[in-house]
């Protein structure tokens, strides 16, 4: 490991005067510098490499374990930062595709450390990527920086990041595959947004490009589902009627399927406010097919939520903590710890719980 160290400062050192040395006559030193603020990243990479072995061999030491693991982040870190130097020598150069691959490099070792440096330097890969044509390549980076966000619960910026991918994708002439991936990823961030419209656009979209596609049509009934979902999530019971009748004509096998029949039930469940049998039909198709999950989580918690409101009467802001499951006759209910409240207690502010079904009963979570 201190070898490692040792080495890339000395080649760091060489860089740094090899680019002090620069002049306009003499730009071949810039070309030097690169090359070895490069090397020099590696070697703090090997550094970081092998201080995640010997972390691996302290876990029961723990003053040497937090001394090795500051260690660790800060070779990343450093290694990060000699790549983007490197990036920037190339660029006085005019080496646009190195200097690219070298942000890149740089923000897989902030990727531990600090994931708003290493989407900084993602996003300059990719704007480097675009300019010289690269589309293919600056679409992989920019999926890349949306995962990020999705994983920080960014969602806005991961919406917005995954819309820029679709695009490049697009220019790029890529498989239809990558940009419809990439556009379902947006459609499901709309949703968590509630931006429903959109997300039903978007979805609907998927659904006519993929019936003429022999790989694509097998998915044409999910996309309808979630879009159905979502009219749902505006809370407009005449509108999915009109949709249903819309599926019908885009693909007249729509109606035969589990998808439609479950979508018609949650419209005539809502419409006659009977949350019996609007939580008998969750149950029955979440039995055969997993519910839970992404956008159709949201957008059914939502109207579980709105319908036992309406039907209820309660509120849905308890000041308790943990689960709080409502008594069926809304007069009440009990917390994670088995306690009872009275119906007062289902008027109280502030926190807002969010909702899932358990079938039993209904549960704030």
């Amino acid at each position: 490991m201190g070898d490692h160290v040792a080495k890339g400062q000395e080649l760091a050192k060489k860089a740094e005067n090899k680019v002090h040395a620069c002049c306009a006559l003499f730009g071949s030193n810039y070309e030097d510098a690169a090359q070895l603020f490069h090397k020099s990243a590696i070697s703090f990479k090997l550094a970081k490499s092998c201080l995640s072995l010997s972390l691996s061999h302290t876990l029961s030491l723990q003053l040497a374990f937090l001394f090795l693991t500051v260690l660790f982040l800060a070779s990343g870190d450093k290694a990060g930062s000699l790549f983007v130097k490197s990036s920037k020598c190339h660029m006085k150069l005019d080496n646009k595709h190195d200097a690219a691959n070298a942000y890149v490099d740089a923000a897989h070792c902030y990727k531990k450390t600090s994931t708003l440096g290493a989407i900084s330097c993602l996003n300059k890969a990719v704007t480097i990527f675009t300019e010289i044509g690269r589309h293919i390549m600056a679409a992989k980076y920019s999926k890349e920086i949306g995962e990020l966000y999705e994983l920080g619960q960014d969602i806005e910026h991961a919406k917005s990041s995954f819309e820029r991918t679709a695009e490049l994708f697009e220019i790029g002439g890529d498989a239809a595959t990558s940009v419809i991936q990439c556009k379902l990823k947006v459609a499901q961030f709309s949703a968590q947004l509630q931006l429903f419209q959109k997300a039903i656009e978007i979805y609907e979209d998927i659904a006519r490009q993929s019936l003429n596609s022999n790989l694509l049509k097998y998915g044409v009934r999910g996309h309808l589902l979630n879009s159905g979902l979502c009219q749902l999530g505006q809370g407009d019971s005449v509108e999915i009627a009109n949709s249903l009748e819309r599926y019908q004509d885009l693909d007249p096998t729509f109606s035969r399927t589990r998808e439609y029949k479950f979508l018609a039930d949650l419209a005539a469940s809502i419409d006659e406010e009977d949350v019996e049998n609007f939580t008998r039909v969750v149950k029955e198709f979440n039995s055969i097919t997993p519910l839970f999950r992404g956008i159709i989580k949201v957008i059914v918690s939502e109207l579980l939520s709105a319908l036992a409101l309406g039907f209820l009467e309660i509120n849905p802001f308890v000041e308790c903590k943990g689960r709080f499951e409502i008594k069926r006759d809304g007069r009440g209910g009990f917390d994670m710890n088995g306690t009872e409240y009275g119906a007062e207690a289902l008027q109280m502010p502030p926190v807002r719980m969010l909702f899932f079904p358990r079938f039993d009963g209904f549960s704030y979570y």
